[in-house]
């Protein structure tokens, strides 16, 4: 099959967009809302995981837990046995598919050859003047990932925090997306009550989160305590 020259010059570019790109920093976006009601201090930072009656052999939730785990602690938090933990976290997760409808372009040539020119790249008769453009409709799965983090005070049973996390995205594996739910959700701990805010934390080389956070796009009721590695712009 002969690739007319518009085909070849658009491959080439596509090629080239991908070197680019490739080059760039992805970031996984997330929205956080928090509720809160918190007064401990770094002294009293004390926990265990609490779990429902059919829970207790989960190793999903173990799993979950374990990421938790390690943003609960740059936060001062040490897990300690039940009976000595100031405070209980329980953990709720799931994850949703959709599908999305989006309209892209195709580009087809309405004047084939011997109309087809040899112009200069932006003539009329040329590579690209030559060619016309419709749109047509492709549908894509979009996966939604939720992790919620609730903190009890263990004496009273009285709720001091609750934070969701909640991403959107082509990852179909929760497990995947969930050391960025983590991070996101326990960013800038103790967050106001009502607070709403986007993070945005960049992968790493190796799929991972990367050690960069950036939170945006907040919108409290109350002002946020930042962490040291985030930045925060209201």
């Amino acid at each position: 099959m002969k690739i007319d020259r518009w085909t070849r010059r658009a491959t080439l570019l596509i090629a080239a967009l991908t070197v680019l790109l490739s080059g760039c920093t992805t970031y996984v976006t997330t929205q956080v809302t928090a509720f809160s009601d918190w007064s401990g201090n770094d002294t009293t930072r004390t926990y265990a995981f609490t779990r429902a009656a059919d829970q207790q052999n989960n190793l999903e939730l173990s799993t979950y837990e374990r990421f938790v785990a390690n943003e609960l602690a740059t936060h001062s938090f040490r897990q300690v046995d039940a009976a000595q933990a100031r405070y209980l976290v329980g953990l709720s997760y799931g994850i949703r598919s959709d599908m999305v409808t989006v309209s892209e372009p195709v580009y087809y040539n309405p004047w084939p050859a011997p109309y087809w020119g040899w112009g200069r790249p932006f003539d009329p008769w040329g590579p690209w003047g030559g060619y016309s453009t419709t749109y047509v409709n492709q549908s894509y799965p979009i996966f939604t990932h939720l992790l919620g983090v609730r903190i009890t005070d263990r004496a009273s049973g009285k709720e001091v925090y609750n934070v969701t996390a909640r991403n959107t995205g082509g990852e179909s594996s929760l497990v995947r997306a969930m050391p960025y739910l983590a991070r996101s959700a326990l960013a800038d701990f103790p967050l106001g009550n009502g607070v709403v805010h986007t993070v945005k934390i960049p992968v790493g080389q190796s799929g991972g989160a990367s050690n960069e956070m950036v939170a945006t796009g907040t919108a409290p009721a109350a002002a946020p305590v930042p962490a040291s590695d985030a930045k925060v712009v209201q």
